[in-house]
């Protein structure tokens, strides 16, 4: 009789994870509580490790092909000087592979495509945590419910909840065709666009705003007392913006944990993806780490005999990793956010990594 998991979540790990398990001879529910599959959302950039884990799933193939390649990567001044350029072609050679860019609801599309039918439950709201870690018929559950976790906060306490990093983000797409990921930063505000398949752009702007608080005159006009008289790069894609009054425009307060997890696991209970390591996006490895959690949770549940020792196994190997990579984000959130005089040194600080530093693949 095979194995049972149930996931309580269907984004990127949930998906990840439940295709890894299908594969591998378990059975699988997982329950979402949004009534559909995502049809919005901007890009996701996969890292060299994500994409492996990709590979381990046996849709990496495919999810390259719904991808775009990183050529060129800029860190600009909001003047449009250089501040430094990300080495591609560099990460080519140590890893054999680059970035790829994928819109979100096509990484979505390629994750469900490798699931049958009825394995993702939508509109399926979870309350009740104890109810499934007491019943007999599972042998585990993955908490994959994002930022605000129902399952954290019953397993860990309100200690561990999101923790505001005191910047807004606006985001969106418009049609214009860029080779180039780009990141603009400026005094306490960023801006940057990665290109998307079709000819289109997505783009993102960053500012220290209150939590939850409209925006006075509205986003569009936010957007451009922030940003529109930084270099035409960013002005470019403002006017496309402003072209349909704003339309379009998301906007999402940026949140990491209070408090690192003291673990990923309690009983039958493991967490993954931002329901144990919410990240500010500074690093733009998110849905990365996401992907590689439930790679390595999946592969010790398949391994090991004892859901106990899988799950033990699996905290190791991903808990430190992961809140060191949330740690440097949020250092990155607060250095890029500076309104001080230490901006010039910031920038410098950037173009000495670039040039002599190499990111995590």
């Amino acid at each position: 009789m095979p194995r049972k998991a149930i996931i309580v979540g269907g984004g990127i790990g949930g998906l990840a994870t439940a295709v890894h398990l299908r594969a591998s001879g378990w059975d699988v529910e997982v329950r979402e509580r949004a009534p559909d599959p995502p049809g919005t959302g901007t890009s996701v950039g996969l890292w060299p490790a994500a994409l492996r884990a990709l590979d381990e799933l046996g849709i990496g193939r495919a999810a390259r092909e719904r991808a775009r390649p990183a050529v060129r990567g800029n860190f600009l001044r909001s003047d449009g000087r250089l501040i430094g350029n990300v080495d591609f072609a560099g990460l080519r050679r140590r890893t054999g592979d680059t970035v790829h860019v994928i819109a979100r609801p096509a990484l979505f599309e390629t994750l469900t495509a490798a699931l049958d039918d009825g394995v993702v439950r939508y509109g399926q709201d979870v309350t009740d945590l104890r109810a499934l870690t007491d019943s007999t018929d599972c042998d585990v559950v993955i908490a994959a419910d994002g930022l605000r976790s129902r399952a954290r906060t019953a397993l860990f306490g309100d200690t561990y909840g999101p923790r505001y990093s005191g910047v807004t983000a606006w985001h969106g797409t418009v049609g214009l065709d860029t080779e180039a990921i780009s990141e603009t930063w400026g005094q306490g505000a960023r801006f940057g666009v990665t290109p998307r398949a079709g000819g289109h752009t997505n783009w993102f702007a960053c500012a220290p705003a209150p939590e939850r608080v409209p925006v006075p005159g509205g986003d569009l006009a936010a957007l451009q007392r922030h940003f529109g008289t930084w270099h035409p790069g960013v002005r470019r894609v403002l006017a496309r913006v402003a072209e349909n009054g704003g339309a379009g425009i998301s906007r999402n307060d940026l949140y990491d944990l209070a408090e690192p997890l003291p673990s990923y696991v309690s009983g039958r209970v493991a967490l993954i993806g931002d329901a144990a390591h919410a990240m500010t996006p500074d690093l733009g490895r998110g849905a990365c780490e996401a992907l590689i959690d439930a790679v390595t949770l999946a592969g010790e549940l398949t391994a090991r005999a004892r859901v106990e020792d899988a799950l033990a196994a699996y905290d190791t190997a991903r808990r430190r990793p992961t809140q060191r990579m949330a740690r440097a984000a949020r250092l990155m959130n607060r250095a890029v956010h500076t309104r001080s005089p230490l901006a010039p040194v910031r920038n410098a600080a950037m173009r000495l990594f670039l040039t002599v530093g190499r990111p995590p693949a």
